[in-house]
């Protein structure tokens, strides 16, 4: 296992940040509380994960620079879940008959949280797909991307490590 990376605000966690051209928040940046319900039908709210690294992802179906990303956030989903981050991909103004072949066939685990009518987007100000956030056990907003990135780079995965080192407010279930 790969030893943990530098926290994130430390020079090194910039630079880690800027590598992936991601923008971070200002401290103490919460993001906005939502709530709705993943393609399987369970509740998924953001309160519900203080305690994890919430890598959240708004993407459609239909985005081109959206699919390669799907496979990289199921690696992380898959290496880094059991300490403590959950990825969640938030659907954009699509339903379950789009958005459950596209699970498939990329061999989806992860939840996907259903926006059909773009309310959690709105809220997060997304005027692009794919658009991500992370977000710290402590529930604050840590950085942000517009586009496409390589979240299967070192880079990537050393800012989510640092993340996990990071304290939380409690702790949540995975």
């Amino acid at each position: 296992m790969a030893e943990p990376g530098p926290a994130v605000g430390q020079p090194a966690a910039v630079d880690l940040l800027e590598s992936l051209n991601l923008s971070s928040y200002p401290p103490g940046t919460k993001p906005p509380e939502f709530a709705g319900h993943a393609l399987e039908g369970e509740r998924v709210s953001l309160a519900d994960l203080r305690g994890r690294v919430v890598l959240l992802n708004f993407w459609a179906s239909w985005c081109l620079e959206c699919r390669p990303e799907m496979p990289a956030f199921e690696q992380l989903h898959r290496d880094f879940a059991a300490q403590g981050l959950t990825v969640l991909g938030v659907n954009v103004r699509e339903g379950t008959p789009a958005i459950r072949p596209y699970a498939k066939e990329l061999n989806l685990t992860f939840p996907l949280v259903l926006d059909r009518k773009g309310e959690i987007a709105m809220s997060y100000g997304v005027i692009g797909l794919p658009t991500t956030f992370l977000i710290g056990r402590d529930g604050r907003a840590v950085a942000y991307a517009i586009g496409a990135r390589d979240w299967a780079a070192a880079a990537a995965r050393a800012i989510i490590q640092a993340l996990l080192v990071e304290p939380g407010t409690k702790k949540a279930a995975p």
